[in-house]
């Protein structure tokens, strides 16, 4: 079982700016969103960070919504909940292929997503994961989120160096004009 195991686990990032999440959850199983909910918020908060929170019906419109947000907002990186336990039917796949595929598909593009949607066999095995005394993958998702903000800041604005620049973008890049020889 995977709560006898330990995990190396990053420490947590430092920001010299504020960090807004968006939590986006699906509470189909309300009991085990507001775990994840609880988990993500405690993480955000550790880290200095603000957060807001929105609902969708379901895990495939979780991604949606962050979409939505991306577009029409200013969050600097999200975090994904929700919970897909395993029924009867292929259903079960399909919302965990492709609600996972469009989250990682958007981090592809560069969005900060911690995805904390748990794809499970049965309630006892989302419960544990959700539990934030346990596994808390609601904080986890919200770490991942963090840390890939943190990348994103660090590497903010770096350049590559790849071609030829004029000797007036060398100079403002460089950030010195006092003692540049006049052309």
């Amino acid at each position: 079982m995977a709560t006898a195991e330990k995990h190396y686990v990053l420490d947590r990032p430092k920001f010299d700016k504020p960090v807004k999440l968006l939590i986006v959850v699906a509470p189909y199983y309300k009991d085990i969103a507001d775990n994840l909910v609880a988990g993500a918020k405690a993480e955000i908060e550790a880290a200095g960070g603000t957060w807001d929170l929105v609902e969708v019906p379901g895990a495939l419109e979780v991604p949606t919504a962050i979409a939505m947000a991306d577009r029409l907002s200013n969050f600097d990186g999200y975090v994904a909940l929700g919970c897909v336990i395993r029924g009867e039917t292929t259903h079960y796949e399909t919302v965990c292929n492709d609600s996972s595929r469009a989250i990682q598909m958007m981090g592809l593009q560069g969005l900060c997503i911690g995805n904390g949607i748990l794809t499970v066999e049965n309630r006892k095995q989302a419960e544990m994961r959700a539990d934030t005394k346990d596994q808390n993958k609601g904080g986890g998702a919200a770490a991942a989120a963090l840390h890939l903000v943190a990348l994103s800041r660090k590497w903010a604005g770096a350049s590559k160096g790849v071609g030829f620049k004029s000797i007036s973008d060398a100079i403002k890049l460089a950030g010195d004009t006092k003692d540049t020889p006049k052309a």
